[in-house]
């Protein structure tokens, strides 16, 4: 819960910072032309590498270099290894933009959630304020309520 005296956030970022991280990420994307994207339905027919069948994998690709002749000539050893090792490199690296993207999501979370316990505080105050008789808080509470005015629809209830 958040508490509305500890401020875990109060920065932004300088356009300058933005700038930056936006052309880091061009050039990850950059370094990476290689990247594709995959449909629902390919994501999901697609057979997984999980560490078993990784395993399963690597000695699959040993059996096939030390006896490639007992395979067809359109089972490529080397592709089988370049793919794996892609893989491998890949994996490597999801586990720090993992880590970033986990920073990411929190410290927006976080920052949302400030603001917005700060805000419903806020409209609290201007209803005390109205039902107190302070001119000029009606108009300022009744204009944040209209947030909170279900009539039927799916928008959420005051708390």
């Amino acid at each position: 819960m958040s508490n509305l005296t500890n401020n875990r956030l109060n920065v932004t970022m300088t356009a300058a910072q933005i700038t930056a991280v936006k052309t880091a990420l061009t050039t990850i994307n950059t370094n990476m032309p290689f990247l594709i994207g995959l449909t629902i339905d390919e994501r999901a027919g697609l057979p997984k590498i999980d560490v078993s069948n990784k395993a399963f994998t690597q000695d699959a690709i040993n059996a096939a270099v030390n006896n490639s002749a007992m395979l067809p000539a359109f089972i490529s050893t080397t592709n089988m290894q370049t793919d794996l090792q892609l893989f491998d490199q890949i994996d490597e690296l999801r586990g720090m933009v993992a880590q970033v993207l986990e920073k990411l999501e929190d410290t927006q979370m976080l920052a949302g959630s400030e603001s917005y316990v700060n805000a419903l505080t806020a409209y609290k105050l201007f209803g005390a304020a109205a039902s107190a008789g302070v001119a000029g808080s009606d108009s300022v509470y009744d204009q944040l309520k209209q947030r909170f005015n279900n009539n039927g629809s799916s928008e959420a209830t005051a708390p």
